[in-house]
């Protein structure tokens, strides 16, 4: 028997039923490795920015299963996906299971005949791939941790930054500095309705609309057109008819995907790529990661024959598409169905939907060009004293590639038949107040088109990059456009201010080069890290002794500081934008944003516990009233108030040091219970206490933890103690 190691169990059960059970097909579950969260941990830089990798969690059972089944198989091989990333997975399931002579295959669709083709050219792991992979993993490790980390000391705590999620926030608040310094202006749109007697098939009457040709900005210009026009005769003064082509688009690549499916499906990013990996695997769709445009001979030989049966031989043209990517490696084709013959494909309404988008680009793609009769009529008054006003429309008259595509076609607007010298007769004619618009901000759609033109990420980046930058609350999308938020206004912000090199475009497009040459086998590893990390660091080290960044420009005129009438600033807080003294700290006057004056700390009079100098005063906090030191944050000393103790308390006293009582409370992470004696005592647990003992006896005869509550009817109950049997929440009944 022999073993065939794949990411997905999806795509291991497709697999498995083309294989005719000569192979043991496996799926690592993606990733069965990673870097630890630290970065003391993860890299040694000096040794040579060598990462150490740790087993991801849950994967222990993964890897021992593999290895049990290399060791009674006569032969491995390692199918993961075709590109980098699938690429670095073979190698740490080689590594992690240490398998001694695995083959790597790789296939770009998932047929019978692929798999086959692909097994009979088995390879080794290409190092270079895994090489050029691992360097984008720490690189990004590295500016992100370094970057994000200045950023938690200068801005807030928890936000972070990345070598490619920040320049596309940049791009995205590039277009919003755009949008408020954009000053309308106003202009006019003069549009008439006419009445013509049509020579076609039967005469009768057609009713035009023609617009003015020119947008006067002046209301007197606008007033005089109008005034004119409705004291004269019109006439046509010419028609134009041409014939035009319009050819099929290519096939689908990463982005365009996305962006089609943005644009006329209303998926996300994100989704788009999830139900396009769902049809992959299901063997429906070649590889959906590529920035290629090629087609395969074989998937153009059956493509012609679809297009022949379904709508005649005359519309087959068999095209060959240039990508238009100059480091196109992802993949070797386009994104299209696996078998062109099948017209429909998924089981779920997404699936479907996203498969008849494929489809039906991809056999377009090979037919011949749509002919369409475009007419331009021109009118004026007999005069001439005022500009033309025209009327363009437009016939298919030879579908082509749009009857497959049917939703490129647009709508036909038909014009009466009409010569030079024929007469209009003027219904209403009328002048539109109107204001020039700023520039529209990015859709998800255009981001990554936008991401794609200056050659920032790669197809496999491009959905994680619009996650992440919503994920972390620096974007908001409303009606699919993407605003950014005040904390994401002040990250990039600053980052400009900082560390323009490292967002700017020219940084992020060089150093994707500089990956490829790894891949290529034409740099090494280790010299693209030390040429970049080195400066990089000195960059970051120098930027230690700046002050906090929180500021977001001078408050509106008039709004003055209720203690010291100083001027006043927009300042930024975890609760979102306010208006502070200028004088800070040495005025704590402080305004929210609608106006009202905030009330500042209380003081209490006493004497802080811990540092002794101190005093104490009660604050306002993000998840309500606190008590603290004013020396914070020199001194942290932290207390609930009485009221809102009293109302957390749970009555049940602290397992941990006997003497004070378990408190509810709330974190970044939700609701924990912890010991009102903290920070003294840091006993702290997920679920509330009951109060009540486990009466289960260890080994040694001693009685485990608390019982805490997990709020279900079966189980009411458990353990707080991870190794006895009761921690379990599946268990029925709790053992004596």
């Amino acid at each position: 028997m022999k073993l065939l190691i794949v990411e997905s169990p999806s795509k291991a059960k497709t697999i498995s039923k083309y294989l005719d059970g000569e192979y043991t097909v496996r799926a690592s579950i993606g990733h069965i490795r990673d870097l630890p969260k630290s970065n003391k941990k993860a890299l040694d830089i000096e040794g040579g920015f060598i990462p150490h990798y740790e087993v991801s969690a849950g994967k222990e059972k993964v890897i021992a299963d593999i290895k049990s089944l290399a060791k009674k198989s006569s032969e491995v091989y390692l199918a993961t996906d075709p590109d980098r990333e699938g690429e670095a997975i073979a190698w740490h399931i080689q590594e992690a299971c240490n398998l001694k002579n695995a083959k790597r295959v790789a296939f770009h669709e998932i047929t019978p005949e692929a798999i086959k083709e692909a097994l009979k050219h088995p390879r080794d792991i290409d190092i270079n791939l895994k090489e050029a992979q691992e360097a984008r993993r720490v690189l990004d490790r590295l500016v992100g941790y370094d970057l994000s980390g200045i950023i938690w000391k200068k801005v807030r705590y928890g936000l972070s930054a990345g070598r490619v999620q920040s320049p596309a926030l940049r791009i995205i608040m590039e277009r919003e500095r755009e949008i408020r310094a954009f000053i309308p202006e106003t202009y006019y749109v003069i549009a008439g309705e006419f009445t013509t007697i049509g020579k076609m098939k039967e005469s009768k009457t057609y009713i035009l609309q023609l617009d003015c040709e020119i947008e006067p900005r002046e209301k007197k210009e606008a007033e005089r057109i109008v005034k004119e026009g409705k004291n004269n005769s019109w006439e046509v003064v010419s028609v134009e008819s041409t014939e035009v082509s319009r050819s099929p688009r290519a096939p689908f690549t990463t982005s365009t995907l996305q962006q089609t499916a943005s644009s006329r499906l209303g998926y996300s990013p994100s989704r788009t790529m999830s139900i396009a990996q769902k049809l992959y695997e299901k063997g429906l769709i070649t590889y959906m990661r590529t920035d290629s445009t090629t087609l395969s001979q074989t998937a153009l030989s059956e493509i012609a024959t679809v297009i022949e049966k379904i709508f005649g031989k005359e519309l087959v043209e068999i095209r060959h598409y240039k990508t238009k990517s100059k480091n196109a490696q992802e993949a070797h084709e386009a994104i299209r169905p696996t078998h062109a013959q099948s017209r429909s494909g998924g089981t779920t309404d997404d699936e479907k939907r996203l498969y008849s988008l494929i489809w039906e680009r991809t056999v377009s793609s090979q037919m011949k060009d749509a002919k369409l009769k475009r007419s331009k009529v021109v009118a004026n008054i007999t005069s001439k004293s005022i500009p033309n006003f025209s009327v363009t429309g437009s016939v298919v008259i030879f579908a082509g590639w749009l009857l497959v595509d049917q939703d490129a076609k647009g709508d036909d607007v038909i014009l009466p038949e009409l010569k030079k010298g024929d007469t209009l007769n003027l219904k209403t004619l009328q002048a539109i107040e109107k204001a020039t618009l700023p520039p529209n901000r990015y859709s998800e759609a255009g981001l990554i088109k936008e991401l794609e033109k200056r050659d920032i990420g790669r197809p496999s980046t491009y959905a994680s990059i619009l996650s992440t930058i919503e994920a972390r609350g620096y974007v908001e999308k409303i009606s699919k456009a993407l605003y950014p938020t005040d904390t994401g206004e002040v990250v990039i912000s600053f980052l400009e201010e900082h560390f323009p090199s490292y967002i700017s475009d020219t940084f992020t497009a060089d150093m994707e080069n500089k990956l490829d040459t790894i891949a290529e086998g034409k740099t090494t590893y280790l010299k693209i890290l030390k040429d970049f990390y080195g400066p990089f660091l000195k960059d970051v080290k120098s930027k230690e002794k700046l002050e906090k960044a929180t500021s977001m420009g001078d408050a509106p005129d008039g709004m003055m500081c209720p203690l010291c009438n100083a001027t006043m600033v927009i300042k930024l807080a975890r609760n979102g934008k306010f208006y502070s003294c200028s004088r800070y700290p040495e005025c704590m006057g402080a305004r929210k944003i609608d106006g009202t004056v905030m009330e500042g700390p209380k003081k209490l009079g006493k004497e802080c516990p811990k540092c002794g100098t101190g005093e104490l005063m009660e604050r306002d906090g993000r998840y309500g009233k606190f008590i603290a030191c004013s020396n914070y944050p020199k001194c942290k000393y932290i207390e609930q108030d009485e009221e809102m103790r009293k109302a957390n308390s749970t009555g049940v006293a602290c397992n941990k040091c006997k003497d004070g009582y378990m408190e509810e409370r709330k974190g970044r992470f939700g609701v924990f219970y912890s010991c009102s004696n903290y920070p003294d005592c840091k006993h702290i647990i997920k679920t509330r206490p009951t109060g009540n003992r486990c009466t289960y006896k260890k080994d040694d005869g001693t009685l485990c933890g608390e019982l805490m509550m997990i709020g279900t009817k079966t189980i009411p109950e458990r353990c707080s103690d991870k190794t006895c049997p009761n921690h379990n929440p599946h268990k029925l009944e709790i053992k004596k």
